[in-house]
């Protein structure tokens, strides 16, 4: 058994991301999970933090903490160290004490303490839904756990700006990742963006290793895309090769997103970011353009990830598609992204 530290303040969104890449998670407490097993996928997830081999559960004080460990069984060697964190500030919780009480406990079970280059690093996380002011559900615990992988946090040094083509409004790549992690991007995966824009949900899902294929009915966007793709996935714009599989290979081409020059059932996952009613030209015209859209999914993949300014459930169910999964992610006070997983 796992625990994730989650990240952001959406846990039904950041579990369901985990699902992606681990088996059987469940939200725990407020920003923690738990899974049953895991893949080497979990580095790239945007909104889990760390996974940690779950050791055991307790009350969300120090004692009962230090009590669980002195009783646990320990299969682990070499120097240690402790990371106590009160996730989200929602216990109190003093986590220097809370160190200094479960590395006296590892200390006197015979392990050497090394707070610099440890071999094995304990987490202790304290979590308490009633002290949570993001509303977060599951019980009050601490969790300990043995860290087993931290996510690549590269988000914020790669921003839509710093891309050879930007266009206001372009979403940020922690979101992204998300989101095509959600529609299963991965090595072994195609994923089709058919409104790319400037390519930003195919450049996360082309970084973790993904077949891509964009298209957009504006030529710019196409040409822009082919840009940003070529310095980001074969070019000098990759974040760390050393992290990252084999980016995957990728194509752009200009299509109405309506009639996509796709074969049936050629992709694994669509995602696409439709347009904002504030953003069309004709209001009148965006409910036909995303159903029509909806409909090409899911003649072409059978899975779907849909991002809107509004509900499209209704259309969605009308092209086809279960709804399996629905989010409200607010992006600022004049926006709300819907994420409609689709099936």
């Amino acid at each position: 058994m796992y625990v994730l530290e989650l990240g952001g303040q959406d846990d039904a969104f950041a579990r369901r991301e985990a699902a992606s890449a681990a088996s059987a998670v469940d939200v725990l407490a407020p920003g923690l999970a738990t899974a049953r097993g895991i893949s080497d996928r979990v580095r790239h997830l945007a909104f889990t933090h760390r996974v940690c081999d779950l050791l055991g559960t307790s009350d969300p004080d120090i004692e009962s903490a230090a009590a669980l460990l002195s009783a646990a069984p320990i299969d682990r060697e070499g120097s240690v160290a402790v990371r106590a964190v009160d996730v989200r500030a929602s216990t109190g919780i003093d986590t220097q004490q809370a160190e200094r009480t479960l590395g006296g406990v590892l200390t006197e079970r015979g392990f050497a303490v090394d707070l610099d280059d440890p071999d094995q690093v304990l987490y202790a996380y304290f979590s308490d839904p009633a002290g949570d002011e993001e509303g977060g559900t599951g019980e009050a615990c601490c969790a300990l756990g043995w860290l087993d992988a931290e996510s690549v946090r590269d988000f914020g040094s790669r921003q839509p700006t710093d891309r050879p083509f930007f266009q206001p409004g372009s979403m940020d790549p922690l979101e992204a990742r998300a989101l095509v992690n959600i529609a299963g991007a991965g090595p072994d995966a195609t994923i089709l963006d058919p409104m790319c824009g400037t390519g930003g949900l195919l450049l996360e899902a082309g970084l973790v290793g993904a077949d891509v294929v964009g298209g957009d009915a504006q030529e710019k966007m196409v040409s822009g895309t082919r840009e940003n793709l070529g310095y980001a996935l074969d070019g000098d714009g990759h974040p760390n090769r050393d992290a990252y599989p084999e980016p995957g290979e990728w194509g752009v081409f200009r299509s109405d997103a309506s009639t996509l020059p796709i074969a049936d059932n050629a992709v694994d996952a669509v995602v696409f970011d439709a347009p904002y009613g504030r953003q069309s030209r004709i209001e009148g015209e965006l409910a036909p353009l995303v159903s029509d859209a909806l409909g090409e999914a899911a003649r072409v993949a059978g899975r779907c990830v849909l991002v809107a300014d509004r509900d499209w459930r209704e259309a969605a169910t009308g092209a086809g598609w279960a709804v399996t999964d629905y989010f409200k992610r607010r992006v600022h006070r004049s926006l709300v992204r819907h994420v409609h997983v689709l099936e």
